[in-house]
């Protein structure tokens, strides 16, 4: 089994459709912002996803048969069913086949002794969360995790240089723009590179 750890936001929502879900919302007759986002129709609980994203994501989707897992914040927001409808209402050719786990359903790394960051929290939860669903999933036999968040390992910092964050991910790919997300020169191959 093949699969891609998907992040949205800097991935597929890239920056110049952030923001967009407030501005449906006031145009939706019947919705307040001060309504409970579970509670709205899906295309009102999120941004949209960019239409040059989705075309590689589906190029990647169909050239690997990959299932995708999503791994951003926006499982939150809407269980996976419900986010497969959304992914088809946008356009792309897979619904998400799972979510990963929440930090606090992960067991694997209690035994470990790593420093937690404040400068890293998000990026170490997130890395978690895969690992997390990688052992509860030996079937996977190719994956990568694509966000903007950079959990890669090992890692070269600009103050402190190289190191080996041994939370961090080894099949990752790292989309640095937000405006231009899974879009960017030279993405595409990096993700191929895992999944084929």
């Amino acid at each position: 089994m093949k699969v891609i750890f998907l992040d949205h936001d800097g991935v597929i929502c890239l920056a110049t459709e952030w923001g967009g879900r407030y501005k449906k919302r006031q145009r939706a007759e019947g919705i307040k912002a001060s309504d409970n986002a579970k509670d709205m129709p899906l295309e009102y609980r999120f941004d949209n996803f960019n239409q040059k994203a989705i075309e590689i994501l589906n190029d990647i989707i169909t050239q690997t048969g990959a299932e995708i897992v999503v791994s951003s914040d926006w499982k939150r927001w809407a269980n996976c069913e419900e986010m497969g409808e959304y992914y088809e209402s946008k356009g792309i050719c897979k619904k998400p086949i799972a979510y990963t786990p929440d930090l606090s359903a992960c067991t694997w790394y209690s035994e470990k002794v790593f420093v937690w960051s404040p400068k890293w929290d998000l990026e170490q939860t997130r890395a978690i969360e895969i690992r997390q669903y990688l052992i509860d999933h030996p079937e996977i036999t190719h994956w990568v995790a694509i966000d903007d968040l950079n959990m890669g390992a090992p890692y070269t910092d600009p103050d402190w240089g190289k190191m080996d964050r041994e939370w961090g991910l080894k099949n990752f790919v790292l989309t640095p723009k937000s405006r231009e997300g899974i879009k960017q020169s030279g993405i595409k191959e990096k993700i191929l590179e895992f999944l084929l």
